[in-house]
């Protein structure tokens, strides 16, 4: 396999990312992965086939080396919900990727953009999108844009917008333009369009549209996702005054997707989005099969969350605002102090059955505290644009590396030992969460907890103080019902029983 070609997967802890490497491979190509935080791919099950490198998208000399060899560079790249400076950020990124691939004699470039109208006003995000299409086309290299709409796959921010609308409400007042015409499109097709466009000819270098067998308007495509779903169908009324603004609030609210990420996907609702051309297909011809219809990529998708078999998800991407930096290990870092909550207590369980209850905290379990206090801090971090507590988990037993966990992300992951969750909700500071199977010279089960906050200026060390009264109560809680909940699943571990939901 040395000599066959070598594609640069951007973006690779990504949605789109994380599913095209596994196709590629099966394609016959290597692959390197690219990633700002390369052990979050530590999980994936083809992490030992392919080659990983550590480099941001606007670092020129790791962009440099991440490139050499490459005979097709992916970019997957884009700032989707990354506050109001994203414009310039998608343009430096995309401008400084360019540079890089030309110099390095990259053959190709791939890019997966947004189909959009023409001559007609876009959205910040659309034409940011656009215009990231437009300066790769100009980098110099041969370059492929693929201009989808809604992609409909497990995961998916978009399915998983409309997946939660039409679930959770049966009756609706949504905006008029539901009725815009959209051409959504089955994610495995959009991933065997990006394997296909690696091989095009050396003079071909435009944009393509890509799209499925159907066009559909937005109230079509819920109305037929309840049908798949086994849902009545939904009453849905429209109004003309709606903004997108309003809409994606509610969004916000109704479904897991954070309002700053919404809005974009709401905003490029209002303009319909057909594919004008078809000409992929001389390139890359459908399959004997066809294209996956929207009954049939809806019925995937869903199988694939009974499942729990959803490999990568929208909530890969860290939310605008959330720290990405581990914790350190020196304990004076930043020239600030650390404050930390410790706590540990003896469990009458063997290191397994504690270690199982840590791994399956969150989501549908809970958080083992007071219930009424981490929803109330949920909905209050959903109004301020954070994730909340409905992001949930990705499998409801098992963690990796760059897991979303419902307002926290997992920076740390040692299997039976250590848990280690950095917080992404809205705070003045940075927080983390450590839970710990341990045990102690005795051979005794120990469970160490810390909490540790890092606070931003006058502010952040308010909010500690603020907060300091309820840690008895929200930790010492925490504390106590793990160890509980671990040396109930260790009687109950002879019948095979899992741990309950938390209290």
């Amino acid at each position: 396999m040395t000599d066959a070609p070598l594609a640069l997967v951007s973006g690779a802890t990504g949605y789109i990312g994380g599913r095209l490497v596994p196709e590629l491979l099966a394609a016959g190509m290597r692959v390197r992965a690219m990633a700002r935080h390369p052990d979050r791919l530590d999980g994936r099950p083809w992490r030992s086939s392919i080659e990983v490198v550590a480099a941001d998208a606007l670092d020129e000399d790791a962009l440099a080396a991440a490139m050499d060899g490459v005979d097709v560079a992916y970019y997957l790249i884009h700032s989707l919900g990354t506050g109001s400076t994203f414009e310039e950020r998608d343009r430096r990124t995309a401008r400084t990727f360019g540079v890089a691939a030309r110099r390095a004699g990259v053959g190709r470039i791939v890019y997966l953009g947004g189909l959009h109208p023409e001559e007609e006003e876009l959205s910040a995000h659309l034409s940011s999108r656009k215009e990231v299409g437009e300066i790769l086309l100009a980098s110099g290299v041969p370059t492929t844009v693929l201009q989808a709409a809604v992609i409909i796959g497990s995961g998916s921010a978009s399915f998983e917008m409309m997946r939660y609308l039409t679930e959770r409400l049966p009756a609706m007042i949504a905006p008029k333009w539901l009725e815009n015409r959209i051409q959504p499109i089955a994610v495995r097709d959009v991933l065997r369009y990006l394997v296909g466009a690696a091989s095009m000819p050396a003079e071909v270098s435009r944009a393509f549209d890509i799209g499925g067998p159907e066009v559909l308007t937005y109230r079509q495509m819920m109305q037929r996702y309840a049908a798949v779903a086994g849902l009545p169908p939904r009453v849905i009324r429209t109004v003309p005054v709606l903004t997108p603004r309003l809409a994606s609030h509610w969004v916000g609210l109704v479904t897991p997707v954070p309002a700053g990420l919404a809005r974009p996907l709401v905003e490029s609702l209002i303009h319909e989005v057909v594919a004008k051309e078809e000409d992929i297909k001389a390139y890359v011809p459908d399959p004997p099969e066809g294209l996956i219809g929207f009954d049939r990529a809806v019925e995937l998708a869903l199988q694939r969350v009974r499942d729990f078999d959803v490999s990568t998800s929208w909530s890969s991407a860290s939310p605008a605002g959330a720290p990405s930096d581990p914790l350190p290990d020196d304990p004076d870092w930043a020239g600030g102090s650390l404050q930390v909550d410790e706590r540990e207590t003896v469990v009458d369980a063997g290191a397994d059955d504690l270690w199982t209850v840590i791994e399956g905290i969150g989501g549908a379990h809970g958080w083992y505290s007071w219930r009424l206090g981490w929803g109330a801090r949920g909905l209050m971090d959903r109004v301020f644009g954070g994730p909340g507590l409905r992001r949930g988990r990705r499998h409801p037993h098992q963690l990796a590396v760059g897991d979303a966990l419902d307002w926290w992300r997992v920076e740390k992951l040692d299997d039976g030992h250590l848990l280690r969750l950095r917080a992404e909700m809205r705070l003045p500071g940075e927080a983390w969460l450590e839970l710990v199977a341990d045990t102690d010279d005795a051979g005794r089960t120990v469970f160490r907890q810390r909490a540790i906050y890092h606070p931003h200026g006058l502010l952040g060390q308010a909010y500690w103080w603020a907060v300091y009264p309820f840690h008895g109560v929200v930790f010492g809680g925490m504390q106590r019902n793990i160890a509980r909940a671990a040396e109930e699943a260790a009687k109950e571990s002879t019948d095979g029983a899992t741990p309950g939901t938390a209290p």
